[in-house]
């Protein structure tokens, strides 16, 4: 008896808790309702519009343009209501001051910065912190990220790019976490949960910003697969609070996103239900005139704002036209009120109305930016990135009794290149590279020679020889090939994603001399590296770790960290692959298991249609075995449990991964989804059983009414250690 009362004690206890929460946010959204309405009866039209202007001060950090020299005075007029670019305490206070003190209303003010993969401190590019599989680790990062952000005068980030992408000739898959879109939405929401905390009101976090909406770098495509594989990780992103979204460049159904009323009001801020605001991306209201959607860029204006629009980024159209637009009728007072009061309301969130230089602590910025804890962290996240591909004969990790290390490549002892695309506030001076690395690590223990041997990216063969000397005397040769940094990111994409300039030739020759080599590949994308995958004995993939990655890639190395990642984007044979993504249909002509040499069936002739490294894939020093896969119905719970063996020497990380294939359904399935993951730490030599739990619910995909719901049939489950290689199960749903 005293169990059962204690019991509805608490539960009693815990709904008053919920209900009095409850209250306490329906009086605070009252408050901010009724304070946002007495602000904007006090506004004028240029003021409203204002608040809907986004200026760029100085620098040009993100796109074409010039400066905007007059953003002092539009500041002081209440003609602006963020600011891109600017950041430090005595930068952002400045413009802060203009603001509160000598504008009119005194309207603070949001600063914004794309605060990417770290902001001092720099991490893993997003694709590559994918890769880590560790949904923790990468909100750690975001919540550091924001806390360094904050501490100089940021509170908005143009950050997580959900973009799912599956062509990696494509710049931006640097930015996203890869072709997936059930992770692509784990990875969403734990972004936005590192950026943004458990409320905007705590100095340490900062707005997010949802981008690209949508389906950015895909082509145009059915209403199907955009519903099922495009849309979910931006509703995810937005489901977990994000707090802003940026419109994407390019069109769906031959509109452009930034001029898509049923994307930008009718399904993300109606069905969605999103309140916060939508700001374009670098002048895109002018980039519509291009489209040939509109004639001029007034015209842009008028279909951006009707469209859902909320906040223009640099192109100064809303601040040039939007008067006008509004006294000609063809813009309503109503629409440019919806907008004001969305971005009023994310600076309420924020708390920049009562405490406008709450970014602004100079003390904060001295303690909190690159401490040793997030260096630390920094690098053991690094370690957590890397991907080893190829690992003959143990290549790595290094042996304790090599002596002498030959380090070549033109990637070895790049301070620059180790940041990568979008590091804005990075300091390329304070990146460890792999050189540096390794010296750590070593200290004067083995004697290491570094020999650049070739530049990235051209013909210049001058340094071969030497190279070539210093693998000959060395007992271990490590080679650091790749791209550059700036060979990914925006307007960085490549018809040819291979190695680029004589790297392959330089490896081809350090191969011949037969000493133990290990590759460390440094890109922000996929590479076609069938050349170099056929003679080097180990490839390590580090993409670009940002401030600590000699460090971290080090520790991998030396074995000091077992790799445990895995693959978020599949690595084709050739550039003829591409697109190629894990989860394809079998439609066509499917090549037939039992006849693969059958040449009328939609095959290569001077390939095998399988990628070089699949999704999912990753190697690591020990030896997974994977048995006793059940699977198990409990009403609507479908429990996957299998066991799986560290059949190596030394503890090791594995990412068990779950895939689902629907048999027979009555529109054409992939091969297989992925469905659930688990990241587990297994001891040399033992066993666990790891279970993974679906709902039926799980099973179900978008019909061609564009409705989601499940069928009945007969289902296969495919566990293993990449989208490959697995064992199934086949079961049924009866319901």
């Amino acid at each position: 008896m005293k169990s059962k009362f204690f019991l509805l004690t608490a539960f009693i206890a815990f709904n008053l808790l919920v209900a009095c929460n409850q209250k306490q946010e329906q009086s605070a959204n009252r408050e901010m309702t009724v304070f946002i309405d007495e602000l904007m009866k006090k506004m004028t039209l240029e003021e409203k519009i204002g608040q809907l202007n986004l200026l760029v001060p100085e620098g040009e950090v993100t796109g074409p343009g010039g400066l905007d020299s007059n953003y002092r005075k539009l500041i002081r007029e209440g003609k602006a209501g963020a600011v891109f670019n600017a950041y430090t305490v005595e930068n952002v206070r400045e413009l802060q001051r203009i603001a509160v003190e000598e504008s009119r209303l005194k309207i603070p003010l949001i600063f914004g910065l794309d605060v990417i993969h770290g902001h001092r401190t720099i991490f893993p590019i997003p694709l590559g912190q994918a890769c880590s599989w560790d949904l923790e680790a990468i909100r750690r990062s975001d919540r550091i990220a924001a806390s360094e952000a904050t501490a100089e005068g940021l509170n908005w980030t143009f950050a997580p790019m959900v973009d799912i992408a599956r062509d990696p000739r494509w710049g931006r898959v640097t930015e996203g976490a890869g072709e997936d879109t059930w992770l692509g939405c784990r990875i969403a929401e734990a972004r936005v949960r590192g950026f943004q905390g458990q409320d905007l009101t705590d100095v340490t976090t900062m707005m997010a910003c949802v981008k690209h909406f949508a389906a950015y770098g895909a082509v145009d495509m059915s209403d199907v697969s955009l519903l099922e594989w495009y849309l979910p990780p931006y509703k995810a992103a937005v489901d977990a609070g994000a707090g802003s979204v940026m419109t994407s460049f390019n069109e769906i159904a031959g509109v452009p996103s930034t001029g898509n009323h049923w994307l930008l009001t009718d399904l993300l801020k109606n069905e969605w239900g999103f309140k916060g605001f939508v700001v374009t991306d670098w002048t895109a209201i002018d980039e519509m005139v291009n489209h040939g959607v509109v004639a001029d860029t007034i015209e842009a204006a008028a279909l951006a704002l009707n469209s859902g629009v909320d906040m223009d980024m640099m192109s100064g159209t809303y601040h040039d036209y939007l008067k006008q637009l509004v006294e000609e009728k063809k813009v309503s007072l109503t629409s440019i009120d919806d907008a004001v009061r969305r971005v009023l309301k994310a600076k309420e969130k924020l708390g920049l109305f009562s405490t406008p230089y709450r970014y602004c602590d100079p003390d904060r910025q001295a303690k909190e930016l690159m401490t040793p804890e997030n260096l630390q962290f920094a690098r053991e996240f690094t370690a957590k990135c890397c991907v080893l591909l190829k690992n003959d004969n143990k290549t790595l990790p290094i042996p304790s009794s090599v002596k002498t290390i030959a380090v070549i490549g033109p990637l070895a002892d790049s301070q620059q290149d180790m940041l990568g695309a979008w590091s804005a506030a990075g300091q390329r001076e304070k990146c460890i590279t792999l050189l540096q690395g390794i010296k750590n690590k070593v200290g004067d223990k083995v004697s290491v020679t570094y020999i650049k041997g070739c530049n990235t990216n051209d013909d210049d063969r001058s340094g071969f020889s030497t190279a070539l000397q210093a693998a000959k005397k060395a007992d271990y040769v490590i080679l650091a090939l790749g791209e550059n940094g700036w060979m990914s990111g925006e307007a960085s994409s490549r018809a040819d994603i291979d190695l680029p300039g004589v790297q392959n030739e330089l490896a081809k020759e350090i191969m011949k001399i037969g000493k133990p080599t290990a590759v460390v590949l440094f890109n922000g994308r996929p590479l076609a590296i069938s050349t170099l995958a056929e003679t080097a004995p180990a490839i390590l993939e580090t993409w670009f770790g940002g401030t600590e990655a000699g460090n971290g890639i080090a520790d991998v190395l030396f074995g000091d960290y077992n790799p445990s990642g895995k693959l978020t984007m599949t690595f084709p044979r050739s550039v003829g692959q591409v697109p190629i993504h894990y989860n394809m249909k079998n439609t066509g002509r499917p090549i037939k298991p039992d006849d693969p040499n059958e040449k009328y069936v939609s095959r290569y002739l001077d390939l095998p249609n399988t990628p070089l490294f699949p999704f999912g894939f990753g190697l690591s020093y020990t030896r997974f075995e994977y048995s006793n896969l059940v699977v198990g119905m409990n009403g609507d719970e479908i429990n996957i449990n299998v066991d799986v063996k560290n059949a190596g020497a030394i503890d090791g990380e594995e990412v068990v991964q779950l895939y689902i294939q629907d048999k027979v359904a009555t529109l054409t399935r992939p091969v297989k989804e992925l469905k659930g993951f688990a990241k587990v730490l297994i001891p040399a030599g033992e066993s666990i059983t790891v279970s993974i739990n679906l709902t039926v619910d799980d099973l179900a995909f978008y019909h061609s009414d564009l409705q989601k719901y499940r069928e009945p049939g007969e289902f296969v489950a495919y566990v293993g250690t990449n989208s490959a290689e697995t064992i199934s199960q086949s079961f049924r749903l009866e319901k």
